[in-house]
């Protein structure tokens, strides 16, 4: 067990380390495979859990919709492609519908609409890392990371947030972890171990944001956002596994469980921080 755990996360690091070290398109990649991937749990979980799915359309609108989140073409450079994505995404919703008009009863048809339009939304939020390298601001010359670039430093200011958030919270918890919340959706969560893994994404957003050249008492507020925000991404894929009756997602990452497992946190904590960025930092 220990072993497969050794694997999985070596396999889950590795690949997050090669696309950022590429850039841009190289985390477009992976996100985009980790959509993919995710969409096929999710859905497959959705199914399980008696809510009638369109899989294939769905893995379609969730790609499209992604994509409609991750690229905006200026509308001067590129006048008849600018916005083309959201068209795309408008065009999957529509044959999602139009794919649930086969269903006998009405109310299943609706609900096979509405089950496949939330995987793919929901799986789709993914795009929001993409989207986050874009939109944060350069880093200055004199900052710390200046070498590394603003897209790869508020991607990293991302992923670094959200394991602070799940270490410190699983290590305050084990060792003081009392009052329990939530049980019937997460039966080892606890207030002290929630208090701790906010302070741990606090510490590191303020370390992580100094080393950008922005001001580092905007963690007293992004930094308790990110880990809230990966607290109920983390608490939101328990309850669509305990619907479906499962543990993990999958068994697809060895000793992690499935894509889902691994990216649940940021379905949440990526458009958050993208949103705090373009709102108080872009």
């Amino acid at each position: 067990m220990l072993r497969d755990r050794a694997v999985g996360a070596g396999i889950v690091v590795g690949a997050l380390g090669v696309a950022i070290a590429i850039g841009g398109p190289g985390v477009a990649v992976l996100v985009g495979l980790l959509v993919a991937l995710g969409s096929i749990e999710a859905f497959r979980l959705l199914r399980a859990a008696g809510y009638p799915v369109l899989s294939g359309l769905g893995l379609v609108l969730a790609l499209a919709v992604a994509l409609a989140i991750a690229v905006t073409l200026d509308a001067t450079t590129y006048p008849r492609l600018a916005g083309g994505s959201l068209v795309l995404a408008a065009v999957g919703l529509v044959l999602v519908g139009i794919g649930s008009f086969d269903r006998t009863d009405p109310r299943d048809g609706l609900a096979t609409w509405m089950a496949t339009v939330f995987g793919a939304l929901y799986v789709s939020a993914l795009a929001f890392v993409v989207r986050l390298g874009q939109v944060g601001p350069a880093v200055p010359a004199d900052a710390p990371l200046h070498v590394i670039g603003g897209e790869r430093g508020w991607i990293l200011l991302l992923v670094l947030g959200v394991w602070a958030y799940d270490t410190g919270a699983f290590l305050v918890g084990r060792q003081w972890g009392r009052r329990r919340f939530l049980t019937h959706l997460s039966p080892s969560k606890t207030l002290e171990g929630l208090a701790g893994g906010l302070a741990a994404s606090t510490i590191v957003v303020a370390l992580w944001l100094f080393a950008l050249g922005q001001v580092p008492w905007h963690a007293i507020l992004l930094g308790p956002l990110l880990g809230l925000a990966a607290q109920a991404g983390d608490l939101a894929e328990s309850m669509l596994k305990r619907a479906a009756g499962t543990k993990d997602a999958s068994d697809l990452i060895p000793g992690h469980g499935g894509v889902l497992d691994r990216i649940d946190s940021f379905l949440f904590a990526a458009p958050v921080v993208t949103l705090y960025v373009l709102a108080f930092l872009g």
